[in-house]
């Protein structure tokens, strides 16, 4: 009797300590509510625009030609920022967290699949009034901006490409790397700052030019209520796709964009990227030695120079002759 209740006494222990532990993984790990992120990442530009029942946040700052900038998957809006600085004194700049992403969260259908998510752009571009523009788009943003620009050639003056996502979505359809397991759906409850981080610096060339203060906003945003559910479901809901005919299709003049270190959509794609751009209007190409995935953010000045003059030389090659310059 007494082996009895000393393992039950044992057992109590343990169990009490568990619950402590999953008490505190709980709360260390807990959510931010949306209007708590709001406040802390809103700016003056901020602004929510009811589509198809989401609540979608976006920034239009600047004044001039039309430019959309759609940001890469687990990204939001706010890494744009060295592109706007470099674009919004001559060009309207306009960008919008997807949902699942930023301040925009989950979308209430639980649809994240490509054609939702391509409805829902289609859409905020409608409501936006844009007229005709350039598209710009880096990852799975990238993606969006391919089958927009093939679908409404008319629309698009300049496509922007920053190494695009989608063979690399191919790739991993094919390789069965795009599985996720339903133990993945932890993360809904425990969220360690580690995965952020090691994504962030698996997507820098340089990984001392990642700071503390990206790490902690992509944490934040994760946090967000809800948001890590409807991210699992859009990873086991997106797929890219074969669009390898759709690239070949696009017209508009092109700028494509590369980290020479990129190893999420690795650099050797940018050589068949070329190829199936075979029949755009021009093509322009640059890359970038020692930068990974994350351009924008590890080298934003040089990625937005080298953007502001793609859109400048051809606003000035579409000006009439005798024309005053821009």
């Amino acid at each position: 009797m007494k082996l009895i209740r000393t393992l039950s006494y044992t057992f109590t222990i343990i169990a009490v300590a568990a619950m402590i532990g999953t008490g505190f993984a709980l709360w260390a790990y807990r959510d931010i509510p949306a209007t708590s992120l709001e406040a802390r990442y809103m700016t003056r530009a901020s602004r929510f625009i009811n589509i198809d029942g989401v609540r979608i946040h976006y920034r239009d700052e600047g004044t001039g030609p039309a430019v959309l900038l759609l940001h890469a998957n687990f990204s939001n809006l706010i890494g744009w920022d060295p592109w706007v600085e470099a674009l919004q004194d001559s060009y309207r700049v306009v960008r919008m967290d997807f949902t699942s992403h930023g301040l925009t969260g989950p979308d209430p259908t639980g649809n994240y699949s490509q054609e939702r998510t391509l409805e829902l752009t289609e859409k905020f571009i409608g409501a936006m009034d844009l007229g005709k523009f350039s598209i710009a788009g880096t990852s799975m943003g990238g993606t969006m901006a391919i089958h927009f620009a093939q679908k409404h050639p008319e629309r698009i003056d300049n496509l922007i490409l920053l190494s695009p996502g989608s063979l690399e979505g191919k790739e991993r359809t094919e390789s069965g790397r795009d599985q996720v397991p339903d133990a993945a759906y932890l993360l809904k409850y425990i969220m360690p700052r580690a995965l952020p981080k090691f994504m962030l610096e698996s997507g820098f060339g340089d990984k001392n030019k990642l700071t503390d203060e990206l790490i902690d906003r992509w944490y934040d945003m994760w946090r967000r209520e809800g948001q890590r559910e409807a991210q699992l479901d859009r990873l086991k809901q997106y797929k890219a796709g074969d669009i390898e005919d759709l690239i070949r299709a696009l017209q508009p003049r092109t700028l494509l964009l590369w980290g020479e270190a990129n190893t999420t959509a690795d650099f050797s794609q940018s050589g068949k990227f070329r190829e199936l751009l075979e029949n755009v209007a021009s093509l322009t190409f640059i890359s970038y030695p020692g930068v990974g995935h994350m351009a924008v953010q590890e080298a934003g000045q040089e990625t937005g120079r080298d953007v502001r003059l793609f859109l400048d030389q051809g606003r000035q090659a579409a000006q009439p002759a005798g024309a005053p310059p821009l």
